[in-house]
């Protein structure tokens, strides 16, 4: 499986920093002493959607370890000598395989009992720079040559709610002892994000355009649900430049299928897209993967996240 990789704009020293400042905004423990050998269910995530999910799920019976920091990309996580002590003295690791390297790396090494691969329990699919239903009759250009499988399945409720049954039924066999509190909490999850679908399918069923312009793709799968198409700048990878072609290529289908807007993320460098966007005529705006919450998130956690995203769309597709 080919591996996203992205660069890490926060330095070091400041991501240290924002990690203390933003232990409020992590509801996943990210202390060392309390990673393993709690009284608790002791679980390691990979990073915020996995922790979020192992939370919800794992409620007070569950310690949640967070590799990734507040404000880290999570694609560049090196794993250092402590967090693989963490996975070592855990009872479960909860990872997306193809996400993070040194993360499958670690967990491949590791002795760890319980190993939760979220990919293994949803469908991954190759997605391009371009994701959806787009079939104008302007679109003649060759398609940018697909980047491997598409990692962010968490970005669609459906799969999400797919992927939180495989982690619940997990912890049941992992923890039989809380294995009837664990079942509650996953039905009580998959409910919500069932509403969530709703939202979305209800909020975007009659739009002046289904087509979107991020800087990379992340909201293929989003995208598939809903019926909406995305063009992405640059793929699957977000260091990847555009080439001249692909940039006149998105100008001409954001005149033609009426697109107001290119987003961006709050974890990568929003450069290249306010580039395009003035030289299209474009407004800008944030779409967030939901890699993990910042101060900069729109949203507290991954449901108002997910709702702020949603509005956003609603407004760059015209939702009416």
């Amino acid at each position: 499986m080919n591996v996203v990789r992205r660069r890490l704009l926060i330095p070091a020293a400041a991501t240290a920093a924002a990690a203390l400042s933003l232990t409020t905004l992590s509801a996943c423990s990210t202390d060392s002493a309390a990673a393993g050998n709690t009284d608790k269910f002791d679980v390691v995530a990979s990073f915020y959607p996995m922790a979020f999910l192992a939370e919800q799920i794992g409620g007070k019976y569950v310690n949640v370890t967070n590799l990734t920091e507040p404000g880290q990309e999570p694609h560049d996580l090196e794993i250092s000598a402590r967090q693989t002590a963490q996975l070592q003295e855990s009872d479960a690791v909860l990872y997306l395989k193809g996400l993070q390297p040194a993360v499958d790396d670690a967990v491949g090494q590791s002795e760890i009992r319980t190993k939760i691969d979220a990919a293994s329990l949803t469908s991954l699919e190759e997605h391009g720079n371009e994701v959806g239903g787009h079939a104008a009759e302007h679109d003649d250009h060759e398609h940018e040559e697909l980047s491997g499988k598409d990692p962010h399945v968490w970005l669609d409720p459906v799969k999400y709610a797919e992927i939180a049954k495989g982690v619940g039924a997990a912890f049941e066999k992992a923890d039989p002892d809380h294995a009837s509190t664990y079942k509650t909490n996953t039905e009580a999850l998959v409910e919500k994000l069932g509403a969530l679908n709703d939202q979305y399918e209800n909020g975007l069923k009659h739009t002046k355009t289904k087509v979107f312009i991020t800087t990379h793709a992340a909201f293929g799968y989003l995208a598939e649900r809903y019926g909406l198409t995305e063009e992405a700048i640059s793929g699957l990878d977000p260091e990847s430049e555009p080439s001249g072609a692909r940039v006149r290529e998105l100008e001409k289908m954001a005149k033609a299928d009426g697109v107001t807007t290119v987003f961006y993320e709050t974890l990568v460098s929003d450069k290249t897209a306010k580039t395009i966007a003035a030289d299209a005529g474009l407004k800008t705006d944030v779409l967030d993967p939901i890699e993990g919450i910042t101060e900069k998130s729109r949203g507290k956690d991954y449901f108002s996240v997910q709702e702020a995203n949603l509005k956003a769309l609603q407004t760059a597709l015209g939702a009416k």
